[in-house]
């Protein structure tokens, strides 16, 4: 095996840029060429057709069979001048990654001949095969039929020969097996709720759309050397590999130069993505060694989170034609930082204004704190509920390990914001408020923005911050689908909403001023939620004994966390707003719970597989080469002078012994755990066997494992080290 790290080197070093011509030096004029957007409904719709699909669109709107028939009708004349061959209904299956079935637009007719023929059946409605996807119990495995129907929100596109239509994915009894299902009815949910708040403040608001920014962070690997590591190429991440001696404490990549094969790389993905209408606008080196980040324009939540499915199938691709891996692993390689994918959220209206940024005014700053105070209190109610959003196998290696959001979830929201809830929560009183005391509290409100202008600040070691004009949830992993974490928080923030008119309009009945009733409640929910405000250092061990001391959850393992979603508060919340049913939620916990177990099993068998087959045989070769050494000194030297320089090789001989029995023992252990393990026929006892059982077996295996990588001699090592992985250019 070290012949193929040796050549997978090789291979690297004659590496050279690939050449990417761009279509045009303005981004405007290709910007989008591979979507069914707009301007090609514009040209290719009638009149009547393009205003049906505008308003499913907008309102949400029913498109009937008829417009169907011509929609699909256009659409296929569209992507026929594009090249495409094939369509498919492109969803998002419980899997985490995207799913398709292509079927070609001809069918054959009488005389051996064919035609092309796409109607709005094909379009509307495909049923691929789901006996295959994650159901958690909802069908039976010869219960095979699911159903995928258009979501004409997200628009079609062509990638390569083949027309990819947006759909949700269902049962055949009609419950949800994707992300989108849920989204859709959160942020149904949200819209509903936000719009009833909105009266209190503008009677022309008739509809909230939640908007979103993902940051998205990888790590680029040489594709020859990520193939010469069975564990990278399997699980994603390197189970094994000694931290070299430089890795990112002079912090001298972050932001610095971006190496040409990098560049090239992220040209040429970039046109790709424009093409496919995604507005990637950012890109740049992160802190630890070959990782980056790219992040686009803030969009309406659902297109976003398709851009950010559509754009990680994107990156794999072309990062293929550039000869690289690109991971999406949250934790890749130990002892640097891991990859999360920021997702900063916010609310607009159809007025064009910011829910979560102030104005000019005490009414518009008034507004501004209603959406602002209830989300606080929302991720105060539903704390554990968003952990278990961003919990998964990958990202429990990242979340606080000094470099991500720790596992306790918190709200940072900058000293300023901080003094002014302080301050409502002093001035305004259960009781009625004197005409001077709501001038004062009015004047203090009107002055938020200029104190947000100079005085947010972003907190880095923050899950959930407030950073000006959105809240930056940055606990999510980089290799998540948001649809996850956006469901939960569009749907608690929904709930909260909710819960406030309705305590609004209990005190209004009551005679009290609407401003002022308004002002009662947010006061209480700011001391209600006060508990869940941090400012300061999150990666700090002493804000794990100030949590603990404010009663708030740290909950540090995927199983654990996991069990939001089987609580009775998160059933009831998900039902009563449409989002999803009791028994779709059971599902989606057991299929959670089986998907991590699932990960650390493989991860537990290619450590074995590693350690067996290939690390432990390497030192035992490297030790016989020792003790031919040890022998040949004993035959040249006197006993004296071997007791004097010959201990050393012997230490070796015996350090190397040490380290082989210990991984040996410790991965005959854990294969007996992993045995027990998985004749637990319960899912939830099963996920935590493998976490308390198997992965603990993990750390005292890799110590061992690396510490052998510093002795054995670097020609027999037979895995791609990390000085090679994180510094090949």
């Amino acid at each position: 095996m070290a012949f193929h790290r040796f050549k997978a080197l090789e291979t690297v070093l004659t590496r050279t840029p690939v050449d990417v011509v761009l279509p045009s030096n303005k981004v405007s004029e290709f910007f989008g060429e591979n979507v069914f957007g707009i301007d090609a409904m514009r040209e290719y719709l009638s009149e009547e057709a393009f205003k049906s699909v505008m308003s499913a669109m907008e309102q949400g709107t029913q498109i009937d069979r008829k417009m169907a028939d011509h929609v699909a009708s256009s659409m296929k004349a569209w992507a026929n001048s594009k090249g495409a061959t094939h369509y498919t209904h492109w969803f998002q299956p419980l899997t985490g990654t995207t799913a398709e079935k292509h079927d070609a637009f001809f069918e054959p007719t009488e005389g051996g001949r064919a035609i092309e023929r796409f109607g709005g059946s094909q379009l509307a409605q495909q049923e691929p095969d789901a006996s295959s996807f994650p159901n958690g119990g909802i069908r039976n495995t010869f219960e095979a039929r699911g159903y995928t129907a258009w979501d004409p929100t997200s628009p079609a596109f062509v990638i390569g020969k083949t027309l990819c239509i947006p759909t949700i994915f269902v049962s055949y009894t009609g419950e949800a097996l994707d992300f989108k299902t849920p989204l859709l009815k959160a942020l149904h949910a949200m819209d509903k709720a936000a719009v009833d708040v909105c009266q209190y403040f503008d009677k022309n608001v008739t509809k909230v759309i939640a908007t979103l920014g993902w940051e998205q962070e990888y790590f680029l690997v040489d594709e020859a050397l990520a193939n010469a590591r069975p564990d990278l190429s399997i699980t994603g991440r390197t189970l094994f590999g000694h931290i070299p001696a430089k890795g990112q404490q002079l912090e001298d990549h972050y932001f610095g130069s971006i190496p040409d094969r990098a560049t090239a790389f992220m040209r040429d993905f970039e046109i790709e993505s424009l093409k496919l209408g995604i507005p990637i606008k950012t890109r740049h080196n992160e802190v630890a060694p070959n990782q980056f980040e790219c992040a686009p324009v803030f969009e309406e939540c659902n297109l976003a989170v398709d851009h950010n499915q559509l754009l990680m199938d994107v990156m794999e691709k072309v990062g293929r034609r550039h000869n690289f891996k690109v991971l999406l692993h949250e934790k890749p390689f130990a002892g640097v930082n891991g990859s999360g994918k920021h997702n900063n959220w916010s609310l607009s209206t159809n007025t064009g204004k910011n829910l979560l940024s102030p104005g000019k005014t005490p009414k518009t700053n008034l507004q501004f704190l209603t959406f602002f105070i209830n989300t606080v209190k929302a991720v105060h109610d539903n704390a554990d509920l968003l952990r278990a959003g961003i919990a998964s196998a990958n990202n429990d290696h990242r979340l606080g390990a000094n470099e991500a959001p720790p596992a306790i979830m918190s709200v940072f929201l900058g000293t300023q914001l901080s003094n002014v809830l302080d301050e409502l929560e002093t001035k305004v009183k259960s009781g009625k408020m004197s005409p001077d005391e709501k001038t004062a509290l009015k004047l203090g409100v009107g002055k938020i923005p200029d104190i947000l202008l100079d005085n947010t600040d972003r907190n880095r070691t923050s899950p959930f911050a407030f950073t000006g004009n959105k809240f930056e949830f940055r606990a999510v992993g980089s290799s998540a689908n948001c649809a996850g974490p956006m469901t939960i928080l569009n749907a608690i923030v929904a709930d909260q909403l909710v819960k406030f008119k309705k305590d609004v309009d209990a005190l209004i009945s009551k005679n009290v001023d609407k401003d002022e009733a308004i002002f009662q409640v947010l006061r209480t929910y700011i001391i209600e939620s006060k508990k869940i405000r941090f400012e300061g250092n999150g990666y700090g061990e002493e804000w794990v004994k100030e949590a603990a001391k404010r009663g708030l959850s740290n909950i540090k393992t995927t199983p654990e966390a996991l069990g939001a979603f089987a609580s009775k508060q998160t059933m009831s919340l998900f039902e009563r707003h449409g989002i999803m049913s009791e028994r779709e939620q059971h599902a989606r916990y057991d299929i959670y719970l089986e998907t991590y177990t699932k990960k650390i099993q493989i991860e537990s068998r290619v450590m074995a597989d590693l350690a067996l087959n290939q690390i432990i045989p390497t030192a035992i070769k490297y030790q016989s080469s020792l003790i031919e050494n040890v022998k040949g000194l004993k035959e040249i030297m006197s006993p004296a002078d071997f007791k004097k320089n010959g201990q050393i090789q012997l230490e070796m001989i015996m350090e190397i012994s040490e380290h082989i029995n210990i991984i040996k023992t410790k991965v005959d252990q854990m294969t007996e755990a992993r045995k027990k393990a998985n004749a637990i026929a319960d899912v939830k006892k099963q996920a935590v066997e493998y976490c308390e059982k198997v992965k603990s077996y993990f750390d005292v295996i890799r110590y061992h494992v690396d510490k052998l990588e510093i002795v054995v001699d670097d020609e027999s090592w037979p895995l791609p080290k990390y000085r090679e992985l994180l510094f090949t250019k």
